[in-house]
């Protein structure tokens, strides 16, 4: 395995379904932008109550990708 070096990027996913989710839908639109990511970690959970239940899940997650050479 070859050393590397990372660069690191805060997003924030939302989903009126799941933590999973919003997770997804974040990575999914970074995707498109960022190359050459390779892991996440959770940093924040927050969710939107509505009338006594949780209407919308908020998910901050920190990806970490490669640089190129």
């Amino acid at each position: 395995m070859s050393d590397h070096v990372y660069k690191t990027l805060d997003l924030y996913g939302t989903s009126t379904t799941s933590i999973e989710d919003a997770i997804q839908k974040a990575v999914a639109k970074a995707a498109k932008s960022v190359r050459n990511m390779r892991w996440l970690t959770m940093t924040e959970l927050r969710g939107h109550i509505d009338d006594g239940k949780v209407a919308h899940w908020q998910v901050g997650i920190r990806i970490g990708f490669t640089l190129e050479d």
